[in-house]
């Protein structure tokens, strides 16, 4: 059995840079941290007791015959990219907080799999394997409207600056600041939940189709991330960061209708009315979690205003995607590749066949290491 842990991202700025139509062309930049939130991935090979190839368990259980039938996308996906190496697997998820909601679920629910299931094999896998395979999984496979940070920085873990080159290739700088600092900048947020979950790729599909009329605003928001770094890396007074926020947010929600509807422009004013100096909703837009950016002697009129919506404590961390647990196979290869012999059938075996003590021995696997 083994057991990832993930954590989800938030993303201050450079966010839209990271969608493969413009970074091809211009190069993006995205300043994101990981949060001590996480999703969590249980997988093992499917004893040979049960009659299904695969069981999955997440909103719902899934026990299916073959894997093509899985509804879970992103496990049906990372199934069928191991498809020539992969026996009956059992995989179980659980998450700190809700899907959809702008946090970066999903990739981090991709690269906690392809971890998992890379150690099931015997794998080791590395932080930049993890974040490209994850991208071809969610853009190349599954077809879906994503960029490319989420990936990166859940695989990673940290604050840090994400550089993507028109080559497709990717540099994580870790943002080297105090702790002193560092602690200055988190006292300063505020975490809430709009109640409100949406399909991501519904709404970037907008945004990606009109990229080609938006430089300006790609290009203001890619500068952002410089000058936000020099303002915690310097002396600079820490609000400067949330006059920030409020910029990029002015300018994000400029790309497209569907990024701010009128209940999250309500929560920003009531937020900015509150004491708030700026502030964002996380993700592609639409609903799920906002960040606002606040004095902490202001954190309480604020929560007041907004108390309607969860408040998310959390704080910064840096270990990125991790096997938290592991203990190798139980069953081996031979008898995994019989699990139907409990249906009343002896099937009959030659005898020059390997036995029982034959173990999972993987091929190496050609990785992906470009996004």
């Amino acid at each position: 059995m083994i057991i990832s842990r993930t954590p989800y991202r938030i993303s201050f700025f450079g966010g839209g840079t990271d969608y493969h139509a413009w970074y091809r062309e211009h190069g993006g930049a995205v300043l994101s941290t990981t949060i001590n939130h996480y999703c969590y991935l249980t997988c093992r090979y499917l004893p040979p007791f049960f009659k299904e190839k695969s069981r999955v368990v997440w909103s719902r259980i899934e026990n299916v015959m073959d894997n093509a039938d899985i509804q879970h996308p992103a496990v049906r996906a990372v199934l069928q990219y191991f498809a020539d190496e992969t026996n009956g697997v059992e995989v179980s998820h659980s998450g700190d907080l809700p899907a959809r909601s702008g946090l970066g679920s999903s990739s981090a629910f991709t690269v906690g799999l392809l971890n998992s299931m890379n150690a099931l094999q015997a794998r080791m896998s590395n932080k930049r394997e993890l974040a490209c395979e994850a991208v071809h999984i969610e853009r190349d496979i599954l077809q879906e409207n994503v960029g490319v940070q989420d990936q990166i920085a859940v695989a990673y873990g940290g604050f840090n600056k994400i550089t993507i080159l028109q080559t497709g290739d990717f540099v994580v700088e870790p943002v080297i600041i105090s702790q002193a600092r560092l602690q200055e900048l988190q006292s300063h947020f505020l975490l809430f939940f709009t109640g409100v979950s949406r399909n991501a790729t519904d709404i970037v599909a907008e945004q990606v189709k009109t990229i080609g009329n938006k430089t300006a605003e790609l290009t203001a928001m890619r500068e952002l991330v410089d000058e936000a770094i020099d303002v915690v890396t310097n002396t600079r007074d820490i609000k400067e960061f949330g006059r920030l926020l409020h910029e990029t947010w002015q300018i994000k929600r400029s790309l497209s209708k569907g990024i701010s509807p009128q209940f999250v422009d309500d929560i920003y004013e009531k937020a900015r009315n509150a004491g708030a100096i700026g502030g964002k909703l996380l993700g592609a837009g639409g609903g799920g979690f906002m960040l606002f950016f606040a004095p902490p002697e202001r954190h309480v009129e604020i929560k007041q205003a907004l108390e309607e919506l969860l408040w998310v404590p959390f704080s910064f961390e840096t270990g990125g995607s991790s096997i938290i647990f592991y203990d190798p196979a139980t069953y081996s290869a031979d008898s995994l590749a019989r699990r139907n012999f409990h249906h009343l059938k002896e099937e009959p075996r030659d005898s020059s066949s390997a036995s029982d003590d034959k173990v999972l021995v993987m091929p190496p696997k050609k990785r992906i290491l470009t996004v």
